[in-house]
């Protein structure tokens, strides 16, 4: 039901239907460009919210009482400044850096053991909401990595100890090539021109700046938290907008149905070939 509601609104049929017959849309020409937490992973599960990649670590029993009331406030005040309708990114991109740069402080302070990072995410709610079948860019600011190319904070350990967050800092407001610069990620991908675009957050639309040669670009926002509020926004910024969607029903979707196109395309040029 939800791919069939995807595939009849105006807007959405437009940008996938044309292109995808003037081969644009091609698997071998398509790349997703995720952030993570709360996109690739789930905002929450029966009712209760699941934690982002430092929350995994934020209320582990490595921190201290203290270490979380301290990682707790941060969260409190800088959160609804992230996702505030109403500030510039100019305003919040400062900021976002101030409220990441305490975060790392008082994770380092901490004291972690890198061997206690695995078993702390095996033992966290954290979830993924499921597997895309293509190549995937994930942008994300936590401490693990998943199956795909992700680009996220390193973290070094001296003697097996957290010692420091090695940048560039990645938060909300700079997920795109500015953080990739020297790594030639997007160069190994020049031919793939077209991308699906999957973000929770307004910062996300700017993770495909700096892909060169880019035909085309549909973007699907999940709009996980504070729908009402800022429903109008995500409307006018993203192509698709998923309201507390915990899954890639959708997305999945959509990738079924350009397969299909080009499945399509091939037997009608095997069929002329024959």
């Amino acid at each position: 039901l939800k791919e069939e509601m995807v595939f009849h609104e105006a807007s959405t049929l437009g940008s996938l239907w044309p292109v995808g017959y003037a081969g644009i849309w091609f698997f071998p020409l398509l790349q997703v460009i995720s952030d993570f937490d709360m996109t690739l992973s789930r905002f929450g599960c029966n009712g209760r919210r699941c934690p982002t990649s430092h929350n995994i670590l934020d209320t582990s029993r490595v921190i201290s009482e203290d270490g979380k009331k301290k990682l707790k406030d941060l969260l409190h005040h800088y959160y609804p400044i992230e996702i505030d309708p109403n500030r510039t990114l100019e305003e919040k991109r400062p900021l976002m850096v101030e409220w990441w740069t305490k975060a790392h402080e008082l994770l380092v302070q901490q004291k972690i053991h890198k061997s206690d990072i695995a078993e702390i995410v095996r033992e966290s709610e954290a979830m993924l909401r499921y597997r895309l079948g293509v190549v995937v860019l994930s942008f994300g600011h936590g401490v693990d990595t998943m199956e795909l190319r992700a680009v996220c904070l390193s973290v070094p350990c001296a003697q097996g100890i957290l010692t420091h967050f090695k940048g560039p800092l990645i938060h909300t407001y700079n997920k795109n090539n500015s953080v990739l610069q020297g790594s030639g990620y997007f160069q190994q991908l020049s031919t793939r021109t077209s991308i699906i675009l999957l973000g929770d957050s307004m910062g996300d639309l700017t993770m495909a700046d700096g892909v060169p040669s880019v035909e085309n670009i549909l973007k699907i926002g999940f709009l996980n938290d504070k729908v009402e509020e800022r429903r109008k926004k995500y409307l006018d910024s993203y192509d698709i907008v998923l309201e507390s969607d915990e899954t890639l029903d959708v997305v999945n979707g959509i990738l079924r149905y350009l397969l299909g196109l080009e499945l399509h395309l091939q037997s009608l040029v095997g069929g002329e070939g024959a």
